[in-house]
């Protein structure tokens, strides 16, 4: 029973890690930093920094709970619930307009009751788990059941990122009116398509001298070895992009040609 808690803390614990480093990755330029979890409380240039000491401090508790036995990091995972505890009141109080960032963008809406509830359930997890014995991977090897669901609909209930999830996935917005991943993560998709291939060795440099966004298409302008444009088009609808390429400015352009959706 004491260890019936585990998979559900580091099953949070880790859906947390992941969804920071997202935000970290594509919310800065945003301005999503400003708007979610502990980064509200600090200045401006520490922001990013405070994100992923959070995300650093819930892996570590992650691989500690999971690989170990050890008594430090049943504690220290409580103190992190606590001290979550603590930091959703400050939002509430000081910035009420906040959402907690418990998993990132999902966590958008302001800071209520049923998030502050649900750090308070688990710092009582975590506080009932100091005292099991055996590695967290002996607990998802031998599951309580019982507890561990009953563990699970309570923190369903306490978890309003359900419903934005649901209230998300009945009314999605239209391409062009849906935030754009950020454009590092669109040029790398660029550059594993069969048009950057087919283009790269007549390129001038492997950076675009310029780039815009247009409703559901993402461009980048490339000059080639002849000192004309080549100009790629990557779709930001579904993660398989479609890509197509042009070269401006020269007497044989072609319109646009359509590469195939590739993995990326």
């Amino acid at each position: 029973m004491l260890a019936s808690q585990l998979p559900v803390l580091i099953v949070l614990l880790s859906l947390g890690t992941v969804a920071k480093i997202a935000v970290i990755r594509t919310g800065s330029a945003a301005g999503t930093l400003a708007q979610m979890g502990p980064a509200v409380l600090v200045p401006d240039r520490f922001r990013r920094a405070a994100l992923i000491c959070c995300a650093v401090a819930e892996a570590g508790l992650v691989a500690g709970l999971l690989v170990t036995a050890q008594p430090l990091f049943r504690w220290a995972t409580m103190a992190f619930c606590a001290m979550s505890t603590y930091v959703l009141l400050e939002l509430r109080r000081r910035r009420p307009d906040a959402g907690c960032g418990c998993f990132g963008e999902v966590s958008s809406a302001p800071v209520g009751w049923r998030s502050i509830g649900r750090t308070v359930v688990l710092t009582g997890m975590a506080g009932m788990s100091a005292w099991a014995e055996g590695p967290g991977w002996l607990a998802f090897a031998h599951p309580s059941w019982e507890y561990l669901l009953a563990g699970v609909v309570v923190l369903a209930l306490l978890s309003p990122e359900i419903e934005t999830l649901a209230e998300r996935a009945r009314y999605r917005a239209p391409c062009e009116q849906r935030r754009s991943p950020a454009e590092s993560v669109t040029l790398t998709r660029l550059r594993s398509s069969e048009a950057w291939q087919a283009h790269q060795a007549h390129l001038a440099t492997a950076e675009p001298y310029d780039s815009w966004r247009e409703l559901c298409w993402r461009f980048f302008a490339f000059r080639n070895h002849d000192e004309h444009d080549v100009v790629f088009a990557v779709s930001l609808a579904g993660r398989r992009p479609t890509v197509r390429v042009a070269v401006v400015g020269s007497e044989d352009s072609k319109p646009l040609p359509v590469y195939k959706p590739v993995s990326v």
